[in-house]
């Protein structure tokens, strides 16, 4: 009977384990699209997923192509694929196609003086070879290097008794100049790309959250390291957050304008000195039912785009750096960089990405905007001390009752004395 109640106690611990231990339910195999629309009860279960930035701070897309079939379309283009490879593969390819051309036609070379004959009669001055002081491959080659980069020692040249040779050496100066505007191209594109410009183009670490003209903005701070200025700059900015239809599908990372300015103009900057970039949070702003308490527990990144041309190389260029919920700062101001000393303005970069606190109410813009409403009053940066007096004016209110009835009282005392009386 003892190994039986052992056994049974064993069974009511490991019961009791299964109890107490929480219920693992393995997700279903789905794309990583449609996992947000598994029932909450499931959900629940999973731990909390660190944000993922969709655009790295240094502007890069933190995205990866996978499984891609159709890779002819990269051949399709092969000019901005090979623009777009990086540097040590450029030259790799840059110097494997000079290389390549030079042995192909240095063989063809070759073998038409051995066809022809020219290697068994090498040193007899009677014999007319395709090309003279041709006694090898290796000078076939050197003569192919010569024919197509033009430079013509004058050591070795083609005769006129060898027809075949001609038409090689028109081949090759036409495929050699296509070569080489190909290639030159190439280079030259890849080294006056703007993309290094972006470099000195900043942004703020942190965007903020406070009033400015009585409303509730998002701010964040943009400013050009360089002398020479960004033509036509224009700046965006986009919501990226995953959201659920009514229907129940599921879209990740959906995109939402942000209006930093588009129908007034103020999307277009004169680049000059460091700007700080507006969005008012009203009706239309993603931002309008988020308040303090509950923008840390929002999984959003806001992405900005600063376009314009490079003033020296006309060439359209792009800056871009994100913003997740941790780095959205409320109830914070930029430092100011901007100082006029004798004669000029200095802007003092060290302070680009300093902020300060500064008075904030910490309810969204639509509370606000129904605070306002109700107690009538504007809605201006100092809502919360307006709320404040309002309270203080009932105080007040409460206190002169008091002191009316306190009289009262005591004229109602005075009457029934003088009845007695």
């Amino acid at each position: 009977m003892a190994p039986t109640s052992e056994v049974l106690v064993l069974e009511e611990d490991s019961m009791e384990q299964d109890v107490e231990s929480p219920v693992m339910i393995q997700q279903p195999k789905l794309p990583k699209q449609a996992r947000e629309d598994l029932p909450k009860h499931i959900s629940k279960v999973c731990t909390k997923r660190k944000i993922q930035r969709y655009v790295r701070k240094d502007g890069k897309c933190n995205v990866h192509h996978g499984n891609v079939r159709e890779t002819y379309r990269y051949l399709s283009d092969i000019f901005t694929t090979l623009v777009d490879l990086k540097w040590r593969f450029n030259l790799l390819i840059f110097v494997m196609v000079y290389t390549v051309t030079w042995l192909f036609f240095g063989m063809i070379w070759w073998l038409i003086a051995y066809i022809r004959g020219d290697m068994e009669h090498i040193g007899d001055n009677t014999w007319t070879p395709c090309v003279s002081n041709l006694n090898g491959f290796v000078s076939a080659f050197l003569f192919s290097i010569e024919t197509e980069t033009t430079i013509g020692y004058g050591y070795r040249v083609i005769t006129d008794k060898c027809p075949e040779g001609i038409i090689l050496l028109l081949v090759q100066s036409v495929l050699g100049s296509i070569v080489n505007a190909f290639m030159v191209g190439c280079m030259f594109v890849k080294i006056s790309q703007p993309k290094k410009r972006a470099e000195t183009l900043v942004f703020s670490t942190n965007a903020v959250i406070s009033m400015r003209d009585g409303k509730l903005c998002l701010m964040f701070r943009v400013g050009d390291l360089r002398n020479s200025h960004i033509v036509e700059a224009s700046i965006r900015a986009k919501l990226i957050k995953s959201k659920q239809t009514k229907e129940g599908e599921f879209i990740p990372l959906n995109q939402t304008d942000i209006n930093v300015g588009y129908y007034t103009g103020d999307d277009r900057l004169f680049l000059v000195s460091p700007l700080i970039i507006s969005h008012e949070i009203n009706q239309q702003s993603p931002f309008w039912e988020i308040s303090k308490d509950q923008l840390p527990k929002e999984e959003i990144e806001i992405v900005v785009i600063l376009e314009g041309m490079v003033e020296a190389t006309g060439m359209t260029c792009q800056a871009r750096s994100s913003y997740v919920t941790s780095e959205i700062l409320w109830g914070h101001r930029f430092t100011p960089v901007l100082t006029l000393e004798d004669g000029f303005y200095e802007v003092d970069y060290n302070s680009f990405h300093e902020t300060y606190e500064t008075n904030t109410p910490s309810y969204s813009a639509k509370e606000l905007a129904e605070m306002a409403s109700r107690a009538e009053l504007p809605l201006t940066w100092s809502v919360s001390s307006k709320l404040n007096q309002h309270a203080d004016l009932e105080t007040e209110e409460r206190g002169k009752n008091h002191e009316d009835q306190t009289e009262r009282n005591g004229d109602v005392a005075n009457l029934e004395n003088e009845s007695k009386v």
